[in-house]
């Protein structure tokens, strides 16, 4: 089995803005079309129907996600998102401050703030700031090596300040696994991040300064290790390595849309790969999906289920009958209908429901 490769080189894992595969209707086309040997098809909904689950419905809205564009530090082979140094896309101040009036008006008591790289955003200290006036627990998805760009310094003490909680990307603890995935020297940067975070108190018991690594596994891998045992394994490993410390790992499944999806698609190993997913299904994973209790709004303050429905512009209520629509943006923003609404589902779904499920949190079983 072959491995995705550098993820700085735009020849090799960046979709071209201008390819196909970029384009989400092809993504969902490509998706479609994969053979899958399996008596339901590969239908999501039939797959909830034949455990005796209903099509899923949002429980509330608990996590407030706001994505606030495209734009990166890094190039990245799995990149779920596209993101990258020559994207443009950006939530505007208009938008942020739309989005900040909404949120006022909702009891979420999380706002998760990612993007591409959230930091790079010129609305994302006030994001951070008038979310904490709110008095709502930010996180922000952070890719580390940002860090330690001459800004890094301001942005840690912004995290500090705010009491922000740091979710941090990191395939592995070893140079190579990460490199291969993400790019030459993005694993020293990383680790260099690592320890100003750690300088800064996060990670340290009694801070209050919680800082969380999130791990995908590099290649057409479903994450086979329960996540208890590997956040043992990574916490011995960096301490042990680098002097590092953290509150916690997630482990998320690589989801087979966008960049991923074209390697899977280049390297031949897409038909086995949604094979694994749909063969893995777990209803009591199932239960459990992020897109059940958070609302994802899109840098242009559109509304999504979750952020890899947003990369493959399945706004909310896409495909429903008209009678289980929900708003689709924030200016029609109405809580009542999006606290209950159906979720848009399509075969990529298979990628948070496979063995132990996979989540923005990490595992959901």
């Amino acid at each position: 089995m072959t491995v995705p490769g550098d993820g700085s080189s735009s020849t090799r894992a960046r979709v071209a803005e201008s390819a196909p595969i970029a384009a989400a209707s092809e993504q969902l086309r490509v998706l479609d079309a994969v053979p899958v040997r399996d008596a339901l098809h590969g239908r999501f909904d039939a797959h909830l129907e034949r455990a005796g689950l209903a099509p899923l419905r949002a429980t509330g809205i608990r996590v407030f996600q706001v994505n606030v564009g495209k734009v990166c530090n890094q190039t990245c082979a799995h990149c779920h998102v596209d993101a990258g140094p020559t994207r443009t896309e950006q939530m505007s101040r208009a938008t942020a401050e739309l989005a900040m009036r909404v949120l006022a008006t909702i009891d979420a008591p999380i706002v998760d703030i990612t993007g591409g790289a959230p930091e790079l955003n010129p609305n994302f200290r006030y994001l951070v700031e008038e979310s904490r006036r709110l008095g709502r627990h930010v996180m922000d998805r952070c890719n580390l090596t940002v860090l330690t760009t001459p800004r890094g310094p301001e942005w840690i003490e912004l995290f500090v300040r705010n009491e922000v909680e740091v979710v941090c990307s990191l395939p592995h603890y070893r140079e190579l696994n990460t490199d291969a995935q993400r790019g030459e020297g993005v694993f020293a940067r990383s680790i260099e991040a690592l320890r100003r975070l750690n300088a800064a108190g996060y990670g340290r018991e009694g801070s209050g300064l919680r800082l969380v690594l999130v791990t995908n596994p590099v290649g057409a891998i479903v994450p086979s290790s329960s996540q208890a045992s590997l956040r043992q394994e990574w916490k011995r490993e960096l301490e042990r390595r680098h002097g590092i410390v953290f509150d916690d790992l997630y482990t998320i499944t690589n989801m087979p849309i966008s960049r991923f999806l074209e390697w899977l698609r280049a390297s031949g190993n897409l038909e086995a790969y949604l094979q694994k997913l749909v063969a893995a299904f777990n209803p009591a994973a199932a239960a459990g999906v992020m897109c059940r209790d958070t609302l994802s709004v899109g840098w242009d303050g559109r509304l999504y289920d979750c952020d890899f429905n947003q990369m493959l512009e399945l706004e909310i209520g896409h495909g429903l009958a008209p009678d289980e629509r929900a708003p689709a943006h924030l200016r029609d923003f109405d809580v009542a209908r999006l606290a209950t609404r159906r979720i848009v589902t399509r075969r990529h779904c298979f990628g948070c429901t496979a063995g132990a499920g996979s989540s923005c949190g990490g595992q959901t079983t």
